[in-house]
């Protein structure tokens, strides 16, 4: 088709819906948006780790101050206590939960184990937040069952060194309601379904998942669907 003499036409809405050019026609239909309901069960432990805000201050205020050199630099005492609560997500509203970007990054991912390309999931799968962070605004899912405890785990940062980090951990048997918005031209309701299914138990969300980027994870973060 010939861009160049290529006619719009409109419906009454003022929607493009046919590019007429010399030698065919393209029809543009409008997206096919479904939305299917999910109840999820934590069949292993959830690890969340938000960024927390006085590690962002801090590094705020180095980049303010300009480079320096390291020595004779003093480090402030770590407040574990502090650490643990600026790891957990709060919403505005002042409930927890975890990225909903964690949900749609793990679909996205799972479509490596059917063929899908992940390119076009990208495009295809999304996860309604249920409210935000208090803090940077993260699209949040609420985490309607279960309550955190403080754990410490050893881990090494990325520059090899060792440290302790404090994080929220909630045990097997934690629920959230998540909602999922797909392309109906993509996936059927069954294949969002089977998606998800792979998603909760061959991908995971949150720290030490099975699909985590650095290491084989340590089994936290898988999910089963518990309605139909």
């Amino acid at each position: 088709m010939s861009t160049k003499t290529a006619q719009k036409t409109a419906n009454g809405n003022g929607r493009i819906t046919e590019l007429k050019g010399p030698d065919k026609t393209v029809a543009i239909t409008p997206p096919n948006l479904r939305t299917a309901h999910f109840v999820i069960r934590g069949v292993a432990p959830l690890v969340i780790n938000a960024f927390p805000a006085k590690a962002r201050e801090q590094m705020k205020a180095k980049q303010c101050a300009g480079s320096q050199g390291k020595k004779g630099v003093q480090r402030d005492a770590k407040d574990f206590a502090l650490c643990y609560e600026q790891a957990k997500h709060v919403s505005v509203d002042g409930w927890l939960g975890f990225p909903a970007s964690a949900i749609r990054s793990a679909l996205i991912s799972a479509c490596r184990l059917v063929g899908f390309q992940m390119t076009r999931a990208k495009l295809s799968v999304f996860c309604v937040a249920d409210g935000f962070d208090k803090i940077d605004g993260t699209p949040l899912v609420r985490i309607s069952k279960g309550e955190p405890h403080y754990v410490e785990h050893a881990v090494r940062n990325e520059s090899g060194v060792a440290d302790i980090r404090p994080r929220p951990m909630w045990n097997p048997g934690w629920e959230a309601a998540v909602k999922i918005m797909y392309d109906g031209d993509q996936f059927s309701d069954t294949d969002v379904a089977n998606l998800f299914h792979r998603a909760g138990m061959q991908v995971g969300i949150g720290e030490g998942r099975p699909d985590s980027k650095n290491s084989a994870g340590m089994g936290w973060g898988v999910f089963e669907i518990v309605n139909d």
